[in-house]
Parts: C-alpha cells; structure tokens; sequence
C-alpha cells in the first residue's frame, strides 16, 4: 500500500529499476514496444536453425550417447521456454517444440549394465514428458492451428510408440495418435 502512495515520478524510477534487473521483462518489453511481427518470424526461423544446427551437431558425433542427447534436449527446450517468455508467442513455442522432438535421435544400443542405461530411462521420461506438455498445450489452441500442428505432432506420437519410450508413454496415458 505504501507504493500506492508514491508520486508517479519515484513509482516510474523504481519500476525502471526493477526491469533493468530483470533480463527476460526487459527483453519482453522490448519486444512487445519495439518490435513487430516481423521480428517475431525472424526470432522463430533463428531458434529453428539453432535446434537444426544443434542436432545436426549431435549426429556428427560417431555415436551420441543418451547422456548428450538429453543434455542437448534439456538446453534447446530452455531457448525455446526463453522465447516464449520474451514472446508470449504459443504457436511459435508449440511450433519449435514438435520440431525439436521430432528431429531429436532417442534410439540407442547402451546395454543394460553400460552407465549410460540410466540415461536412457531419464531421456525416455523426459522425452515423454515434454510431449506430453506440447499435447497439453496443443489442446488449448483453436481447431484450425489444431488442424494444422496434428500431423507433426501425430509423427512425435509415432516416434514415441515405436521406440523404448512407448512403455513410459503407456505408463503416463499418452495418446497413440490424436
């Protein structure tokens, strides 16, 4: 109740002072002021391109583990969270996600005993678990972009019941296909 009481000039220094220290506000708000949707495509079309380069990176490796494709995974789903909390931009963010688990390896030949056999479990769970979160999302769009996104998404769905993460997929009542 104090602030309330402030003169508007000392209310405006302190909420400067408050965005400066926060990096993503700052961004947002440079965004919603200073850019357009133009902008917007272009940040989507370079996100795009860092998951492909990223990935393509990963395949270069003569056999990536699980270990590196989760570490990779978890650092890419972090980018696209940071572009939709400076965008706000749901289609985009649901856009890059589907791309990233369609496009990312999750097939691996570790042996039971090998150390990185954990790291498989994890990456399976993961990988379920962040469709599961596009799904969710996916549900609250209209139908039209619903219609447009399905056929991507059924493709995760099918990358996921084909491979090992089927049984954490079954586990957690992931659809086989919308």
């Amino acid at each position: 109740m104090e602030i309330r009481s402030l003169p508007e000039k000392e209310k405006d220094k302190l909420l400067l002072r408050l965005i400066a220290k926060d990096k993503v506000l700052t961004e947002h708000l440079h965004f919603k002021l200073l850019e357009d949707e133009g902008d917007l495509v272009q940040r989507h079309q370079k996100l795009h391109s860092i998951i492909d380069q990223s990935i393509q990176d990963l395949l270069w490796v003569q056999k990536p583990t699980s270990k590196e494709v989760m570490l990779r995974m978890r650092r890419l789903n972090g980018m696209i969270s940071h572009h939709f909390k400076v965008t706000k931009d749901v289609l985009t963010e649901i856009e890059l996600r589907i791309h990233l688990l369609n496009n990312l390896p999750i097939v691996f030949k570790e042996g039971v005993f090998s150390p990185m056999h954990k790291f498989n479990e994890k990456l399976n769970v993961y990988f379920v678990k962040s469709a599961m979160s596009v799904l969710g999302k996916y549900m609250k769009l209209h139908e039209d972009i619903q219609f447009d996104l399905k056929e991507s998404l059924n493709e995760v769905l099918t990358k996921i019941y084909t491979n090992k993460t089927s049984a954490v997929a079954e586990e957690l009542g992931l659809p086989k296909e919308l």
